[in-house]
C-alpha cells in the first residue's frame, strides 16, 4: 500500500526518461512509481491536486540561513535615502536596547542609496555610549562607530569608519558568539521562508568563520535546530576555510591542513550534513570589493582579494588535498584567475575527477575563462537576481564591453559548464521562480535587457534549480528529479513556468512544498 498517491497533476520530472506524468506514488518518503505503475494501487491518502504543475523541489545551492533568521528580527535601514533618516532609525534602535555600552545591529546598510557611506563620526551622534556594527547588505563589509574603532588593532585599515573584508572580520571577532539556541531559532525562521517559495533542499554558504560566522561551535546550532523540529529542509553546510589548521597526519595521507578529526565533505545524513569548504578569494560587487582585473568604471579602484593570491591558493590546494570538496567565492574576474589557477594546480598534484568543485557566484567571467571552466569540471553557481534587483547599477560599473559577461547563463552551458541556481539569501530575494525568469528574459526590474544573448530556456534554467543543484550537493541520487527510487521532494505550482508568457513565471503561487512526501505546510499547522 502506497503512503500517499498525488494525482490529476503535471509533474515535470525533469527525468528525460520519463520527462511528463499525471500520477505520482509515495511510500516511507521515498517517490515509488508514477502513472500506471501506481494509479490502480490502494494508499492510505489519495491527493487530488486539481490540474496543478508538480516540479522536482527547488534546490537553493548557495543560501546563509543564519544571516537570514538574524536579519528578520534586526532593526532595518532599507529603503532609506537621508542620512538624517539612517540616523533617527539607528537612534531609536540604541534606545530600545537599553544597556549602556551594549552591541547594537542594524541591517539594510547599502551606500548606493545614500550617495556615500556613512562615518563613524555621524554614528557617534546617536550612539549613546553603545557599540554600533552596521552590516552592509553584501555581507563584504560594514560601518562601526568610535567605540568599536577603539577596541581594534591599530593596524586594521577603515575608511572613517566603513570596514571590507578581513577588517570586518576583525569587528565581528570582537563580538561574543551568538548562543546555540539563538542561532537554531534563527536557522527555523529562514527555512520557513524557503519552503514558502519551494525550496526543499539548500547548501548553507559558509559556518564558522570570521567573515560571516556566527560561533565557533554553528554546526552544532543546526544539529540543535534538527533536533527541536526547526529544520525541515534538507541543508548542506559549507565550512569557513579559515577553520582549517595543520595536522601532523600520516605522510601517506598527504593531508597538510584539516578540521580536527579529518572531517570533510560527505559527513552526515540526507537531512544534515557537511558539504563543500568554503574559500573566499573576493569580496561583492555591491560594496565595490570584488576584484577585478581592471578598475570599475568610473572609479581608480578594482576591488581587493581576501589575501595575498599565493596565500589563497595554499588554501584552496591543502582543502583540495583534504579530500574536500571547494566552493570558492570568487565574483571578479581577477579572482576567478586566482580560484582557476590554484584549482588547476590542486588537480594536478593529486588528481580528484570527481571533486566538483565550484565557483561561488562567477559574477563576472571574461570569455577567455571560460574554456578552463569546462577543462577543470567546474560547476558555476550564480545568483540570476543579483541582475534583476542591482543590475543597471553592476551594468554601469563594469562598462558596455563587461556589462554582458556578467552573471552568464548560455555561455556556460554552451562549454559544457554545469550551471547551478541559487539565492545567495538574504543578500538578495531569495525565489527560485523569479530568478528562473531572470535567466530566460536577462532584464533588470527596470527592464534594462544585460547581456541578452546569455539567455537561456525555461527548461535550462529550471534543470539549473533542480538537477544541477542536486549535482553541485552530491544529491543526484536522492533528490533533483522526480524518479522512482529518490525522496519524495516536490513543489506544487499554480501554474507551468514553461508554458506562461516569461513575464509571469516569476509570480506563479507556490501552492504546496512537499519533503519526505509530507506537505510541510500542513505539518507546520
Amino acid at each position: 500500500m502506497l503512503s500517499t498517491r498525488l494525482t490529476n497533476a503535471r509533474f515535470l520530472t525533469m527525468d528525460p526518461d520519463h520527462p511528463v506524468a499525471h500520477d505520482l506514488g509515495i511510500w516511507q518518503g521515498r517517490i515509488v512509481g508514477l502513472d500506471e505503475a501506481v494509479t490502480s494501487l490502494p494508499a492510505r491518502e489519495v491527493i487530488d491536486l486539481q490540474g496543478a504543475t508538480v516540479l522536482p523541489g527547488f534546490i537553493d545551492a548557495h543560501v546563509h540561513l543564519a544571516w537570514t533568521g538574524f536579519k528578520q528580527h534586526t532593526p532595518s535601514i532599507a529603503g532609506r535615502t537621508r542620512v538624517d533618516d539612517v540616523l533617527a532609525v539607528v537612534e531609536e534602535a540604541v534606545t530600545r536596547k537599553g544597556s549602556p555600552g551594549a552591541w547594537v545591529s542594524i541591517a539594510g546598510y547599502d551606500q548606493r542609496a545614500l550617495g556615500r557611506h556613512l562615518t563613524a563620526a555621524e554614528l557617534d551622534q546617536v550612539s549613546h555610549g553603545h557599540k554600533l556594527f552596521v552590516l552592509h547588505d553584501s555581507g563584504h563589509g560594514c560601518v562601526v562607530n568610535s567605540a568599536v574603532l577603539d577596541l581594534l588593532p591599530a593596524d586594521i585599515p577603515h575608511d572613517n569608519g566603513f570596514l571590507a573584508e578581513g577588517a570586518m572580520g576583525a569587528a565581528r571577532a570582537l563580538r561574543l558568539p551568538h548562543s546555540q539556541q539563538e542561532l537554531a531559532e534563527a536557522i527555523g525562521r529562514a527555512a520557513r521562508a524557503c519552503l514558502a517559495e519551494g525550496v526543499t533542499a539548500c547548501a548553507e554558504a559558509g559556518i564558522g568563520g570570521t567573515l560571516l560566522g556566527h560561533s565557533p561551535v554553528e554546526l552544532g546550532a543546526y544539529q540543535l535546530a534538527r533536533e527541536m523540529g526547526l529544520l525541515p529542509l534538507r541543508v548542506q553546510l559549507m565550512v569557513s576555510a579559515d577553520r582549517l589548521h595543520p595536522v601532523a597526519a600520516h605522510t601517506d595521507d598527504g593531508i597538510p591542513r584539516a578540521l580536527d578529526l579529518g572531517l570533510r565533505t560527505g559527513f552526515g545524513d540526507d537531512r544534515l550534513s557537511v558539504g563543500a569548504l568554503k574559500v573566499f578569494t573576493d569580496g561583492g560587487m555591491m560594496a565595490r570589493t570584488a576584484a577585478l582585473s581592471s578598475p570599475y568604471e568610473g572609479l581608480d579602484g578594482a576591488g581587493q582579494l581576501q589575501d595575498d593570491p599565493d596565500v589563497l591558493a595554499d588554501t584552496i590546494v591543502a582543502g583540495h588535498l583534504a579530500g574536500w570538496q571547494l566552493a570558492v567565492h570568487a565574483i571578479g574576474d581577477r579572482a576567478a584567475d586566482v580560484a582557476l589557477d590554484a584549482l588547476e594546480r590542486a588537480q594536478r598534484l593529486r588528481p580528484r575527477p570527481g571533486a566538483r568543485h565550484r565557483i561561488e557566484h562567477a559574477g563576472l567571467i571574461r570569455p577567455d575563462q571560460l574554456p578552463r571552466f569546462a577543462r577543470l569540471g567546474v560547476s558555476a553557481v550564480v545568483q540570476p537576481n543579483f541582475l534583476r534587483y542591482f543590475g543597471d547599477d553592476y551594468a554601469a560599473i563594469m562598462g558596455e564591453e563587461r556589462a554582458p559577461w556578467l552573471y552568464r547563463g548560455r555561455a556556460f552551458l554552451d562549454h559544457g559548464i554545469t550551471l547551478v541556481g541559487s539565492s545567495d539569501r538574504p543578500v538578495t530575494d531569495g525565489s527560485p521562480l523569479r530568478a528562473v525568469q531572470f535567466m530566460v528574459e536577462r532584464a533588470s526590474e527596470s527592464g534594462r535587457v544585460i547581456g541578452p544573448d546569455e539567455g537561456i530556456t525555461v527548461d535550462e534554467a529550471l534543470h539549473a534549480y533542480t538537477v544541477a543543484g542536486a549535482f553541485a550537493c552530491h544529491w543526484e541520487d536522492r533528490v533533483g528529479t522526480l524518479t522512482p527510487g529518490k525522496l519524495a521532494d516536490l513543489v506544487v505550482l499554480g501554474d507551468d513556468p514553461r508554458r506562461v508568457d516569461t513575464s509571469r513565471i516569476g509570480d506563479i503561487e507556490v501552492v504546496a512544498t512537499y519533503v519526505d512526501g509530507r506537505d510541510t505546510g500542513k505539518a507546520a499547522s
